[in-house]
């Protein structure tokens, strides 16, 4: 599990490599910036100009020694060195040195006005004014600076982090005078912020480069927030035995879908099957029955009282694992009986869509879920119930005192899916893809979620394989029918690919 440091925790861990590594600091700039150098020459050829904008600090240190190497390989490299206090760092410095001593004459040290290039579509600008040393938004001639490079049609490539951007909390900037990146090259760990959307515009793509910094700082550095990848996952899956039953695999309950809306019982009731649950009973209104029967014969319906609604807290004791919310509409009859279902429940839920809904306009329910137990809103059913938040790490950290006041887990669902702990601890999904952005596609989550529960999982594990495995049924599903035109159904029936992806297969000869 990758952990993600702050910037003042990636500092450290420089200083910490530098310190008892016995790598001296101008030797890790010279790596870093190799491999920068070595991304750029892989996707511009010789034919681009450089322009390098580069700041007093040590984030302009790299971008002058990027300069000096894509000279020596036969670029044309312009570069500006921003000095307008008439201090720079110690190997920013080294770094001006070495550039000019390998004949670079393209170079100016800009102390106050300056004749500013003019940036053409040929021209690609390496951003090292600053790194993730900033703590305020940047004003006077920088920020004319990052509005010139912002208004060229120049492709941009950043060093470490965007100019202008802050490696977690943004709300402060004023993001007018934020470098947009075409590419940002960083090193040892993504910042926090590269997972945030409001972010996407500046970070443009992001590459993570191993430059050398300590693997021991990190290990022995607590962090809440850590990338899933698949090999973390691989160890959590339970194996199935040659002799096993269905028994062994869990009831799932899922209540879901009231009138006209029976389709999102039928995808998280399919998902469910799919995600390998040992028998799945869905609860739904008597107008429904016909639908479930034929779309998912493999199921046993719960029949409510009501023809078209969810009005009867069915028991849910004989269940292993019980999934509520999808297109259950808002009623008020509906909204008592999810809260009898909060009530009488001993075990996790996992909890989405109007079952969120109904949460936000009676949020005295949510003192009745039971602990342990996972919702999943998507943005717009979680500000319901916390009210708006302005930018995503304020949605974070309100995330995190709801999951650690109510000892709950919540996935919070989008491009790169956060799962919230009851400790505050945040996992980021690294699966899935846009042509997930559907209708129908968190009512499959669901199915998931709730039949990994109903097989045993933990609640965490459910959360992160469940993520992953949705997501990565998701790419599956977009590489066979292509982001545009993909389905909620399409996710479905790529499950048992992904499960296949997932686990390493195990082959067995019979005699």
């Amino acid at each position: 599990m990758k952990k993600i440091l702050t910037c003042k925790q990636q500092q450290a861990a420089d200083q910490y490599t530098i310190s008892q590594e016995g790598i001296a600091s101008i030797d890790l700039m010279e790596k870093a910036a190799t491999l920068m150098t070595e991304e750029i020459i892989r996707r511009w050829s010789s034919e681009y100009r450089m322009v390098c904008f580069a700041g007093a600090g040590n984030n302009g240190g790299d971008a002058l020694a990027i300069a000096r190497m894509l000279y020596m390989r036969g670029y044309e490299v312009e570069v500006f060195l921003f000095n307008p206090y008439g201090k720079i760092s110690e190997e920013t410095a080294t770094n001006a040195r070495r550039l000019q001593e390998v004949g670079c004459l393209n170079y100016t040290e800009v102390t106050s006005s300056f004749k500013t290039p003019t940036l053409t579509e040929q021209d690609v600008v390496i951003d090292g004014l600053f790194g993730i040393g900033l703590n305020r938004s940047l004003e006077g001639g920088f920020a004319a600076v990052v509005s010139l490079i912002n208004a060229s049609p120049a492709q941009v490539v950043a060093i470490d982090i965007p100019s202008g951007l802050m490696g977690e909390d943004n709300s402060t900037i004023k993001r007018q005078y934020v470098v947009r990146a075409n590419l940002t090259l960083t090193v040892h760990s993504p910042k926090l912020a590269f997972l945030f959307s409001e972010n996407e515009e500046y970070i443009g793509e992001w590459v993570v480069l191993d430059a050398g910094i300590s693997k021991t700082f990190t290990e022995k550095t607590a962090s809440p927030y850590y990338i899933i990848e698949q090999e973390d996952l691989i160890p959590l899956i339970k194996p199935r035995k040659r002799f096993a039953h269905k028994g062994e695999f869990g009831h799932t309950l899922l209540i879901a879908g009231s009138y006209g809306m029976g389709g999102c019982a039928v995808l998280a009731a399919r998902a469910a099957m799919r995600a390998g649950t040992g028998l799945v009973t869905v609860h739904a209104p008597q107008k429904n029955v016909v639908i479930l029967q034929t779309a998912v014969p493999e199921a046993v319906v719960s029949v409510d009282i009501h023809e078209a609604l969810f009005t009867y807290p069915i028991e849910t004791t004989t269940y292993d694992a019980v999934g509520i919310g999808p297109g259950l509409g808002t009623d008020v009859l509906t909204a008592t009986a999810i809260g009898q279902v909060f009530s009488q429940s001993d075990m996790p839920l996992v909890i989405d869509a109007d079952a969120l809904n109904i949460c936000s306009k009676h949020p005295a329910l949510l003192k009745k879920i039971p602990q342990n137990s996972i919702l999943t809103p998507h943005l717009g059913e979680f500000e319901r119930l916390v009210g708006d938040c302005s930018n995503t790490f304020e949605r974070l950290n309100k995330a995190k005192s709801l999951a650690t006041e109510h000892k709950i887990y919540i996935v919070l669902k989008g491009a790169w899916t956060a799962i919230v702990t009851p400790e505050g601890d945040c996992f980021f999904n690294t699966s899935g893809n846009p042509g997930m952005a559907v209708g129908g596609s968190g009512d499959v989550l669901t199915g998931i979620l709730t039949s990994l529960l109903a097989q045993g999982y933990s609640p965490l594990d459910t959360c992160k394989i469940g993520v992953y495995l949705h997501g990565l049924a998701g790419d599956i599903a977009s590489y066979q029918k292509g982001e545009i035109g993909m389905t909620a159904g399409d996710i479905v029936e790529a499950i048992p690919q992904a499960w296949q992806a997932l686990i390493p297969q195990k082959r067995t000869s019979h005699i």
